[in-house]
């Protein structure tokens, strides 16, 4: 019996009488990350990055796209909006990527493994984007896709561990038995760790050390067994996928923005392409008809610094406007506790509470776009939202108006949804206003100055 092909993006948009209906009454599950949970307490264990060292597992929640051929620099200098003048063998670099019409399709990370052999690791949504201009291109590439361990059939191809904190240097001398080499920020370097290569990214999380492991899969329990006995005088901590999931609030990354593929050149034999189960989900208070409301560009991200116009790519002239454009600045909002609160204290009140606000992430749709006020006028865009333990704060990274981006301008982000939705993770509530306060990202000072130290 032959298996029907899944529905197109481009089916279920029509089905459902719009890109905007289809994202936001998206019958999806909430994203979970398809690790541990806790293996103690998110709080203690956000805490570790900070104070000891934390062990993650990155093994199972991301997408690697493996590109290898004598074209596959050439495909990725032709959608990535970076430079690729200076790329060698063992480097890394946040891979991003825009539309015809300058707009964000989404980042990754990419690997430089070997001579023509790379690793696009993160999210499907700039992998998809690579992934389908590759095949319908003249390139000579071939691909190798290890999907997440939701759709996956088997092990990964690779484990992936991030060792993070201020012990962690430490503790990678003492696993490796040697001095770790210097090496810059999203360099690569090579360990023999229990007795097999492992391979390495320079890496930082709140400011503090770190390193991103990987191999193959059948050494990885080996790797990880080593790093937990190593670690014990450091007091590793393992950290499951609710801390984990929060990492990025303290970092600044936003990691799940809404791609630009549902309108502008090429997008209708895109969304042909696209399986449906790919388009994920829109959830927030911002609620406009036009989806090409919800669309950012490079720089309302803070990913100026990572554009290039040093060679052509998919978006160049239009990214040229954007950039000469008044632009969105990327900020951290302090939600005020006591509004915080209030919307808590509803869900013991009688009436209709405010929309649940989950810890230590608060996201509840893949793409979330909540509107910010100043003065009752929209200023920008709210999206992921969180706790940090360290800060004791409640915050959202957030894209506005450089007008209103000063540190200490009071604005109003509108959560909840109206109407409310039918998506699964969206139960009967009313929207309410909660006060912030704008702060800079990353928020914490420490993570500020040292992020991308050394």
């Amino acid at each position: 019996m032959n298996t029907p092909a899944p529905e197109t993006a481009a089916a279920a948009i029509a089905r459902a009488g719009g890109p905007v209906a289809h994202l936001r009454h998206a019958q999806v599950r909430p994203t979970v990350f398809p690790v541990t949970p806790e293996f103690s307490n998110w709080r203690s264990e956000q805490r570790a990055w900070r104070d000891s060292v934390a062990l993650l597992d990155q093994s199972h929640h991301m997408t690697d796209l493996f590109i290898s051929g004598p074209d596959a620099l050439s495909l990725l200098r032709d959608v990535g909006v970076n430079s690729f003048a200076d790329f060698p063998v063992d480097a890394a670099k946040q891979f991003i990527a825009v539309n015809h019409e300058g707009y964000l399709i989404g980042d990754a990370i990419l690997f430089h493994l070997e001579e023509d052999v790379y690793d696009l690791v993160g999210w499907h949504m700039v992998i998809d984007w690579v992934q389908y201009h590759g095949e319908r291109g003249e390139y000579n590439v071939t691909f190798e896709r290890d999907g997440n361990s939701l759709v996956r059939e088997g092990d990964p191809t690779l484990y992936r561990y991030e060792i993070q904190g201020p012990h962690a240097l430490a503790l990678m001398e003492k696993v490796t038995g040697a001095a770790v080499p210097k090496t810059r920020f999203f360099g690569m370097a090579t360990f023999e760790i229990a007795g097999v290569t492992v391979r390495s990214l320079r890496h930082g999380m709140a400011g503090q050390p770190g390193f991103e492991l990987f191999g193959p899969w059948a050494e990885g329990e080996r790797v990880r067994s080593a790093l937990i006995e190593a670690g014990e005088e450091f007091g590793l901590v393992l950290v499951g996928s609710r801390a984990y999931s929060s990492a990025n609030l303290e970092s600044a990354w936003v990691p799940s923005p809404l791609p630009a593929i549902f309108t502008g050149r090429g997008s209708a034999e895109y969304l042909e392409w696209l399986p449906a189960a790919r388009t994920g989900s829109l959830a927030g208070s911002l609620d406009a008809a036009d989806i090409e409301d919800y669309y950012l560009t490079p720089y309302d991200l803070g990913y100026g610094r990572s554009v290039a116009f040093d060679h052509d790519f998919i978006g160049r002239e239009a990214l040229e406007a954007h950039a000469a454009a008044p632009q969105r600045v990327k900020v951290t909002l302090v939600w005020h506790p006591e509004d915080v609160a209030a919307a808590q204290r509803s869900l013991y009140e009688e009436g209709t509470p405010a929309k649940f606000i989950d810890f230590p992430k608060a996201r509840y749709g893949q793409h979330q776009m909540d509107r910010v006020l100043l003065d009752g006028t929209d200023v920008g865009i709210s999206h992921d939202a969180g706790y940090i333990v360290g800060e004791q704060a409640f915050v959202s990274l957030a894209s506005i108006a450089a007008e209103h981006a000063t540190p200490g301008t009071e604005v109003v982000v509108l959560w909840g949804e109206e109407p409310n939705t039918t998506k699964p993770s969206v139960e009967p509530h009313r929207q309410v206003a909660i006060r912030a306060t704008v702060e800079p990202a990353p928020y914490s000072r420490f993570a500020r100055e040292n992020y991308r130290a050394g």
